[in-house]
């Protein structure tokens, strides 16, 4: 796959840059910076790697409650900014928003935060399904509410997405473009599917291409917003010792980048990421994918955006079973104009589409990193 610094979507669709790598080498080459370029090829990620193995080890039998609250923080969230935080208490599991990481400028609702909070909540649900807990979920009911997972007794041990938490991602690569069943398509939207939420399967090319079209005029509305580089910009992590020490934000080697010292991938950053250049890569990198899926809740508060997030988690997992890769194409629900025209072409009213993925077969990549459990227990 050719590396080429370009913003590719992340999970709850944040966009990461790439950087071409004959344009990094043959720019500080031409600049005498030879030391440097030993500093773009020289970072030994030895503590990526044991932040990576110790994140992805299997699940403990004991202590289950911080095996469960370690299963949420493997959960999908926008730009990577785990804003969550976690409280065990007697019988229950409470979910808390750490607005502290909430992200303005994309998301200036708290809609992504809340979705993320809900991916968090389907995690934390299927692993007490697997540790033979029963659980009922209370949403929250006001912008600054808690989740709480209430431990109602002891059930049967049958999980069987349990399995895909460790290994689901956000695949950001070309896909190969084959077709999926359409008796998998119609399980992955079963499963998805609630009273509350709607998972709309877009195969169609005509409507695929009018959502493209959507994505790629955000794409670019955003791009030309310096707020939205600056936001973006301080959650990229553009290479594996800074990911190791952080344990959060968007590594770029998870969208097929180069890692580059910690003062230059800004500096390339602004130099290279541009729109017409990241909207050809978006609209090959959608039309090699299967089919688009746009998840949409019948309400449009935190408790709606939960329960998308929920059902985003569900789908995913399932997906991850089923052996496809997907990734979060959110550009067209993250500007309001844009939005609104995708909910007309998709025939929603008034209802918000809350996101959109891109779904097919293709290689993983390198993962960006989650913090451990001792950091994100609250008393």
């Amino acid at each position: 796959m050719e590396i080429a610094m370009t913003l590719q979507s992340t999970s709850f669709g944040r966009l990461r840059p790439a950087v071409s790598r004959r344009f990094v080498i043959g720019g500080l080459a031409a600049a005498g910076g030879a030391a440097v370029l030993a500093g773009v090829s020289n970072m030994p990620p030895a503590d990526y790697d044991t932040a990576l193995a110790e994140q992805l080890r299997p699940f403990a039998t004991e202590p289950y409650l911080r095996e469960m609250v370690r299963a949420a923080t493997l959960a999908a969230n926008s730009h990577n900014t785990q804003p969550w935080r976690y409280r065990i208490a007697t019988g229950r599991i409470d979910i808390v928003p750490d607005f502290s990481r909430r992200t303005p400028i994309v998301d200036p609702d708290d809609h992504h935060l809340f979705a993320s909070l809900g991916a968090a909540t389907e995690n934390l649900v299927i692993a007490a399904l697997h540790y033979g807990q029963a659980t009922d979920v209370v949403a929250p009911t006001s912008v600054d509410g808690e989740i709480a997972v209430h431990l109602t007794g002891t059930t049967s041990n049958d999980a069987p997405l349990f399995d895909a938490i460790t290994e689901r991602q956000s695949s950001r690569s070309t896909y190969d473009g084959s077709a999926i069943a359409n008796e998998t398509l119609r399980d992955l939207v079963a499963i998805a599917g609630t009273d509350s939420v709607e998972a709309i399967m877009v195969t169609d090319t005509p409507q695929r291409e009018e959502i493209i079209d959507l994505v790629l005029a955000s794409n670019r509305a955003q791009l030309d917003d310096g707020a939205f580089r600056s936001e973006l910009k301080s959650w990229l992590r553009f290479n594996p010792n800074v990911a190791a020490r952080m344990k959060d934000g968007l590594l770029s080697a998870a969208s097929g980048n180069p890692s580059l010292p910690e003062w230059l991938g800004p500096l390339m950053y602004d130099l290279t990421v541009k729109a017409d250049g990241d909207n050809d890569k978006v609209a090959a990198q959608m039309r090699s994918s299967s089919a688009l899926v746009v998840f949409s809740a019948t309400t449009d508060d935190p408790a709606g955006w939960v329960a998308a997030g929920r059902s985003y988690e569900r789908f995913a997992l399932a997906a991850t079973r089923a052996g496809l890769q997907h990734a979060f194409v959110n550009q067209a629900v993250e500007v309001a104009a844009q939005r609104a025209q995708l909910q007309s072409t998709l025939g929603l009213g008034t209802r918000r589409a809350d996101m959109i993925i891109r779904i097919g077969r293709g290689p993983t990549l390198p993962r960006s990193l989650r913090r451990p459990v001792d950091d994100v227990l609250i008393s």
